[in-house]
């Protein structure tokens, strides 16, 4: 596309007159300003107008700023009084990559000054100097913000000096521990981080962010403020303080970024302090429809089918962090009606859910699994739900609960869904309750998506083939008829500014659903191996863990090394 300047592109665009043009141009003459700037004075177009032309002019892309958080690290490379200067800010890296977003992607000193500064190619792309000024403010804000307190810490003096200071009476703005610890929550919420790992050794203190299940350090605090950084989370989890040598569970609730956030505090001495972990609960992130958790077709009606039995027990199992709890709440909410009497046990309860009686069990007072599944029986309930089936005592409570007309949905710690019957068999769980209770068993685990910004395609080799399998069977078992087992595509991020370089974006569910059937009652009531299980639950339709993340390979939501990296070897 041939360039022309700016006036005659928006004449061209009809969203100014000749007239119209004239006059600025005119002004501009007098004032020294530039034709765009006196354009929107004159209220003739906006800002988004005349950046979206230039744009379109100059094949220079054009973002907003509101959809990044920029990282720390790379708002560093470039000072705060050069970007302020050139009207730029830096906001991703990628290899020897600098994307800079830029209010005039013309301004060729600009470019040339941050290129010789940094040492790397500037790829530019344009905003508004509105969007930009707000960055500039909420980046360089953080970043100083983070190096002064650290500094601040750093003056202070040794640890006990500090947690004294904490002990004491203080407003939230009155030491520079409340402020570090408050900028950690902040930007682990602003991140989307699911924890946030305050981790103690010899030499240093570090905290490590859970993106997307993979945890990368993300600040080293001084040794120096262990202790104080401790003893601040305990006392906001309202944790005793004094005591060291215990684990400690507990809550704390805040308001971040506008949002109201509960973070689930687990505290555990390790060899140089107490190790800290924060799962964050973020209620306007959960997404309690599933349709949209990953379900495979097949997969996906047999566990609807599963979860409309007026009566019997559906296990969720999995690793921690994979997603059961999610699952068990969208299984709640689709079958939550006014005429149905639905009661949770949870500990803790994560997110409240509209009418649906959800008790938080306590062990401490007595109040456990068990204990709340009795009670609930005495409150006529259609369906229970308990957190997890830890004991022979729960488990049998609430096999017996789905015997006598209700609905139970549980979870439990297996690595498969056949694996599960073994788990109850250990449990002391006789063989015809498992059978009689059990209508579907579900194993899960969650994979990284890749980034639909920079997603590119290559062709599968033979060493994926056979690794993985594929053949003309398995790709009729997993309903992937039309693929070609011999010549097959496969997908991968780049890496972009949309998703950090690292290539993804948000997870998604693999699933193992395995149906009750009269066969499988047969063979588990016969001593039938979990081996054996598995087998006949494949010729029965089930997809394997395994087989779901390579479907979804195939049809380009994850990549091979997701795969492998999540699930094991065999089908």
């Amino acid at each position: 596309m041939k360039r022309i300047k700016l006036g005659d592109a928006l004449v061209e665009k009809g969203l100014i007159t000749q007239e119209q043009l004239q006059e600025a141009l005119a002004k501009g003459k007098m004032t020294g300003k530039r034709v765009g700037a006196i354009l929107v004075e004159m209220s003739l177009v906006t800002e988004q107008e005349i950046v979206r032309v230039l744009a379109e002019q100059l094949n220079v892309p054009q973002i907003d700023l509101s959809h990044y958080l920029i990282e720390p690290t790379t708002v560093k490379l470039i000072p705060e009084h050069v970007a302020r200067r050139h009207q730029l800010i830096p906001i991703n890296k990628v290899g020897n990559k600098l994307t800079v977003a830029m209010v005039d992607p013309l301004n060729i000193l600009a470019i040339d000054d941050v290129a010789l500064m940094t040492g790397l190619i500037v790829k530019p792309v344009i905003v508004t100097s509105k969007d930009l000024n707000q960055a500039l403010d909420e980046a360089y804000g953080d970043a100083s913000k983070a190096d002064s307190l650290m500094d601040e810490i750093g003056d202070i003096g040794d640890s006990g000096d500090i947690e004294e200071e904490l002990s004491g009476e203080l407003g939230e703005n009155d030491a520079p521990i409340i402020k570090l610890v408050n900028l950690v929550i902040s930007q682990a919420v602003g991140k989307g981080v699911s924890d946030i790992h305050i981790e103690p050794f010899e030499k240093e203190l570090r905290v490590r962010y859970r993106l997307d299940g993979v945890l990368s350090v993300d600040v080293k605090p001084p040794k120096k403020a262990q202790a104080a950084i401790t003893s601040r989370l305990k006392i906001m989890a309202d944790l005793d303080i004094s005591e060291k040598r215990l684990p400690q569970d507990g809550r704390i609730k805040i308001k971040v970024l506008s949002k109201t956030i509960d973070l689930r505090v687990s505290t555990l001495p390790c060899t140089w302090g107490e190790k800290i972990v924060m799962r964050i609960l973020d209620q306007s992130s959960l997404k309690v429809d599933l349709g949209t958790l990953g379900f495979e077709p097949v997969t996906y009606e047999r566990f609807k089918v599963g979860i409309a039995h007026p009566y019997g027990i559906v296990l969720i199992t999995g690793p921690t962090g994979s997603g059961k709890t999610t699952t068990l709440y969208s299984a709640l909410a689709s079958l939550n009606k006014p005429s149905t009497n639905i009661m949770t046990a949870e500990d803790p309860v994560e997110y409240q859910l509209p009418g649906i009686n959800q008790v938080q069990c306590r062990a401490d007072i007595g109040l456990t699994f068990a204990a709340a599944l009795r009670s609930f029986l005495r409150q006529d309930p259609d369906i229970i739900m308990v957190g997890e089936i830890r004991d022979f005592e729960t488990a049998e409570i609430a096999i017996k609960a789905s015997m006598t007309g209700h609905l139970v949905l549980s979870t439990l710690h297996t690595n498969d869904a056949p694996g599960t019957i073994g788990r109850l068999l250990n449990m002391g769980i006789e063989p015809f309750m498992i059978t009689s209770a059990i209508i579907l068993i579900q194993a899960q685990r969650l994979v990284r998506v890749i980034c639909k910004d920079c997603k590119t395609e290559y062709r599968g080799g033979r060493e994926i083939r056979e690794n993985f399998g594929i053949t003309e069977q398995l790709l009729a078992h997993i309903d992937l008829k039309q693929v070609d087992a011999n010549n097959f595509r496969l997908y991968k991020g780049a890496g972009c500014d949309t998703c950090g370089g690292s290539g993804y974006k948000g997870r998604i569910g693999v699933y193992e659903v395995m149906i009750m059937t009269e066969n499988q009652k047969t063979l588990i009531l016969r001593g039938g191996s979990v081996s054996d299980i598995t087998t006949l639950a494949r010729k029965e339709g089930m997809l394997t863990l395994r087989e779901s993340a390579i479907r979804k390979s195939l049809v380009g939501v994850t990549t091979v090394d997701e795969v492998i990296r999540v699930t094991s070897g065999g089908h």
